[in-house]
């Protein structure tokens, strides 16, 4: 599933034609994605310029002149296209600019969304309401964290990917974030000291920017909007390194399961 650099990766690529753009044409191929697209997505956008994009944590923003948002989702598979050769079956959305230019939301699975908020009440809206802050952002902070988990039993890996308490964060770069800042994922997230809690918030910071410089980690599905393959994945410590030399130790990576999800991390390093 692409995590928060891929999106914000996917935003900034598709900003350099999109925005200031006229949305000329809104071609729907299909009725639905993971849900139904809103009712009436293709008649507001269709003849809208957009007055900006952004991201609110795995979400990507584009933004209209109508006083309306397109909110989306890229689920486990899905990835804009810019200038596609052609339109395939799996292109599920198509936006066609006055200026010539195409896009396409491609997405095999179909887990991803579409939504139309208004974008006066988007921090409203019952998604965005319930996540915790921007791990780039200055509300996120050893501070935050102390207070969010104090008490919390639940192995600190478990807490980072709840959405509540940091938004934004998915597996992959929590591996990678705890592993640079030394603490067990499996620690149970009130006992994590505020030590360090002061080396894990700068770590996430330092991964996620490090992550969205290379393009993002190109897993599976996921590519830039351009097509052109994010490279981070070259740079990772420990995700999906079981067995593999520790890049500090030299002792082998060892993966678990929490959650559902596979943790990897270091023993040795990791305390």
């Amino acid at each position: 599933m692409p995590e928060l650099p891929e999106v914000e990766t996917t935003v900034r690529g598709l900003a350099r034609y999109l925005d200031g753009a006229r949305l000329a044409r809104v071609t729907l191929h299909r009725g639905d994605l993971r849900r139904p697209f809103p009712e009436g997505l293709v008649q507001n956008l269709t003849g809208a310029e957009v007055t900006g994009l952004g991201r609110r944590a795995k979400y990507g923003l584009i933004h209209t002149n109508r006083g309306q948002t397109m909110v989306f989702h890229l689920g486990m598979s899905g990835r804009w296209r810019i200038e596609p050769n052609e339109i395939g079956k799996h292109d599920h959305l198509v936006i066609e600019t006055g200026s010539g230019h195409q896009f396409s939301l491609c997405d095999p699975r179909r887990f991803g969304s579409v939504d139309l908020i208004d974008t006066a009440t988007l921090d409203l809206w019952p998604t965005f309401a319930a996540l915790g802050p921007e791990p780039l952002g200055a509300d996120f902070s050893p501070a935050h964290l102390k207070t969010a988990l104090t008490g919390r039993s639940a192995a600190i890996k478990l807490m980072l990917l709840d959405q509540r308490i940091v938004a934004g964060l998915g597996n992959i770069y929590v591996c990678e974030a705890l592993f640079r800042a030394g603490i067990d994922p499996r620690k149970a997230a009130g006992q994590v000291t505020r030590p360090a809690l002061g080396r894990l918030v700068p770590a996430i910071k330092e991964v996620l920017a490090e992550a969205i410089e290379a393009g993002g980690s190109s897993l599976r599905d996921y590519a830039q909007p351009d097509g052109q393959l994010g490279y981070f994945s070259k740079r990772f410590d420990v995700y999906d390194r079981a067995g593999q030399p520790c890049t500090r130790c030299a002792a082998p990576i060892q993966r678990i399961v929490q959650g559902g999800r596979s943790t990897w991390s270091c023993a040795k390093c990791q305390k």
